[in-house]
């Protein structure tokens, strides 16, 4: 085994910080997610830094923010050129691979001509004749990593690698996937019903992929390279509808809503949101009813027990190959989910808590203390605090990332004196079908503050501590006018320290 560490770095889309049983849930039952944050470090103040998919997983591989890597919204292919930290690991002699989600290029066809994608749905599900980079054509390195086997999609309307891993077992099963992606419907719903077996789902995929790697490392088919492994879960993005034994396992009638579940007529009036309630369903915000809000529930929880099971699954392969003392395990999620606040569900422009808060649990052998942290953490910070860890110097790292190492964190969490960040900066701008909007969000401990591109005098803030569950908004409450001109005020200075400044100027010879 090489000296230097390995990561398996391992992600979920869509999960709220919320649904994990070491984050508070007393119904969801995660005991190796529960085991992972008793062994490591965990982080109770962790936020994404934009809450879509293909922007916040550009800024984890990136370390820049969505108006610098360019990946502003779904629905932009990052560009190669930006610098990632696994072609920096690939040059400092780890081995990089992937298994599940990736999301760095499109997923659906835009309005007009659009490079070619290796992640585009369709062109992996319906072959075309032509130069497309899927199936036998996909690019590797792909983003750094050497070594690719990918999950496009969620639920049950999935391709990607996967399709061929599903053709061989059961060919019946990948004909009826196929025939789920000719109504795009069924991709964009709450629930999409389906016959796969627990064996035959996707985390079976990610999991004895991401084993049958760890295998072939162990047995030297690598060489002495140390390796970084993005292992990623396409769930509990909807649609859901979990597999086998996991769909009863929770049950709708016992799910409680959360406390804000009936303010929705307060969204309906609000004078930058309400327009965009239900514009596309798919992915932004949808009003929902409580039937189906306490069955998406139910259903999310028993998609997450079972990627909980297959995590569990993954770390004692780890323990089994003799890598659990030599190898850094982060668990994270790209984003949330509203999950019924405010009577809606999923993502899109918003300013409540539910789609920015994600887990975060760093387990480093030699290095974390166990233990709970209430520092702010941002996604934004995972890869410079992870090439820290690994020792890698600063002239060999990608330039210009922007976030802060949290390695003092990670080696005394529960000491207050020591936290690097007071505020997270994220950024939100919608630009999918019709939507144009542009909204900016500071976290801190105690509140945390959105503004809206087009209203000059308008905004949210809510007090974390004493209205968790986003009721009042205080922006226009004269006692706190002080308070609200210094949180607008940090947000400016903030945005604008973190402002592109590619390209880069060149200067004249």
């Amino acid at each position: 085994m090489s000296e230097r560490m390995n990561v398996l770095f391992i992600i979920t889309d869509q999960q709220r910080y919320d649904h994990m049983g070491c984050s508070g849930n007393p119904v969801l039952k995660t005991p190796n997610l529960d085991r992972l944050s008793n062994e490591g470090v965990h982080f109770i103040n962790s936020f994404c830094t934009n809450p879509m998919c293909m922007p916040n997983r550009a800024t984890l591989l990136t370390g820049l923010y969505p108006n610098v890597h360019g990946v502003r919204s779904n629905g932009m292919i990052l560009s190669k050129n930006i610098p990632t930290i696994t072609q920096t690991l690939n040059k400092r002699g780890w081995h990089t691979a992937a298994f599940g989600k990736l999301h760095h290029q499109f997923n659906v066809a835009p309005n007009k001509p659009y490079p070619k994608s290796s992640e585009h749905f369709q062109d992996w599900v319906f072959p075309q004749e032509g130069d497309y980079p899927v199936l036998e054509k996909f690019p590797i390195p792909y983003y750094g990593y050497r070594e690719v086997e990918m999950v496009l999609g969620h639920g049950a309307c999935l391709c990607g690698h996967y399709m061929d891993w599903l053709e061989e077992r059961s060919s019946q099963h990948a004909k009826r996937m196929r025939e789920r992606w000719k109504n795009i419907d069924k991709f964009f719903s709450v629930f999409t019903q389906h016959e796969l077996p627990v064996e035959l789902y996707s985390s079976a995929y990610v999991t004895e992929r991401t084993i049958a790697f760890l295998e072939r490392h162990m047995n030297g088919d690598y060489g002495n390279k140390p390796f970084y492994v993005h292992c990623s879960f396409p769930d509990p993005h909807q649609p859901v509808w979990p597999p086998g034994k996991y769909k009863d396992m929770y049950k709708p009638d016992e799910i409680e809503l959360p406390k804000s579940f009936n303010n929705l007529e307060n969204l309906r009036n609000h004078p930058y949101l309400a327009p965009y309630i239900n514009v596309m369903p798919g992915a932004m915000l949808r009003e929902t009813t409580e039937e189906e809000a306490k069955k998406f529930i139910a259903y999310t929880y028993g998609t997450l027990s079972l990627i909980d099971d297959s995590i569990g699954q993954i770390l004692a392969a780890l323990e089994k190959f003799g890598y659990a003392d030599n190898t850094i395990v982060v668990y994270t999620s790209d984003h949330g989910d509203l999950m019924g606040e405010h009577g809606m569900l999923f993502k899109g422009p918003s300013t409540y808590m539910g789609v920015f808060h994600v887990p975060m649990i760093w387990k480093v052998p030699k290095l974390t203390k166990p233990g709970i942290t209430d520092a702010l953490m941002s996604s934004i910070d995972y890869p410079k605090t992870l090439l820290k860890i690994l020792g890698i110097k600063e002239h060999h790292q990608p330039s210009d990332m922007q976030g802060y190492d949290m390695t003092p964190v990670l080696k005394e969490p529960e000491n207050l004196e020591i936290q690097p960040r007071d505020y997270c900066l994220i950024e939100n701008d919608e630009e999918v079908g019709i939507l144009n909007v542009r909204l900016r969000h500071l976290i801190t401990k105690d509140h945390k503050l959105t503004i809206y591109k087009g209203l000059d005098d308008f905004g949210d803030i809510f007090d974390r501590k004493n209205d968790p569950f986003e009721l009042n908004n205080l922006w226009n409450d004269k006692d706190f006018r002080k308070k609200r001109f210094e949180l607008v005020n940090t947000l400016l200075r903030e945005n604008l320290k973190v402002q592109t400044k590619y390209p880069k100027r060149i200067a004249a010879t």
